[in-house]
Formats: structure tokens, C-alpha cells, sequence
């Protein structure tokens, strides 16, 4: 266990999306609807695979590649074909 930190998810969010057209004002408006989605639920704790499905589901609308970069680290991809099955889970 360890507690909330903004500043870890949002290092995170922004690795995934580096190189990438996504300025840093998006990176910060993604992990803003995350604080606002956690506040709304008003809980003490937030398990960590609820968070990363969090940042999955808006890197999904904001940028696919985004997406799987974040997803491999995430779910620790460890095969060309856990990648291949993300990308097909992605464009349905």
C-alpha cells in the first residue's frame, strides 16, 4: 500500500506520452479527470489496478500509441503478442 501521489501518475502519464503531439496541459487535464473521478468517489483507498484502468481509459480517446506504451508498462507485456492482442482490444 502507499497513498495517492499525483505527481507519480502524472510522471507516468507523461513517459507513455513522450514523443508524442500531446502537450503537457493534456497530460495534466487526463490526471485532472482522474483527481476529479476519485474525489467524486470520495474513498480512502484507490487500488492501483483501478488507477492504471483509469489512465488506460483516457489515453484510449486522447492517443492510441499513448495507450499501448502505458498498457505495456501496466499490465508487463512480455511478448510481441500481448502487444498485437492490445492493439486489436483497442480498435473495437
Amino acid at each position: 500500500r502507499e497513498p495517492y501521489d499525483r505527481g507519480k501518475l502524472l510522471a507516468g502519464v507523461v513517459l507513455a506520452c513522450r514523443k508524442r503531439q500531446i502537450s503537457r496541459g493534456d497530460n495534466e487535464k487526463l490526471v485532472d479527470s482522474i483527481d476529479v473521478k476519485l474525489g467524486e468517489d470520495s474513498r480512502l483507498e484507490v487500488p492501483s489496478p483501478e488507477l492504471g484502468e483509469l489512465v488506460l481509459e483516457r489515453l484510449s480517446v486522447l492517443d492510441p500509441v499513448a495507450y499501448v506504451r502505458f498498457a505495456s508498462v501496466y499490465r508487463q507485456f512480455d511478448s510481441p503478442e500481448h502487444f498485437v492482442e492490445e492493439l486489436k482490444n483497442l480498435k473495437k
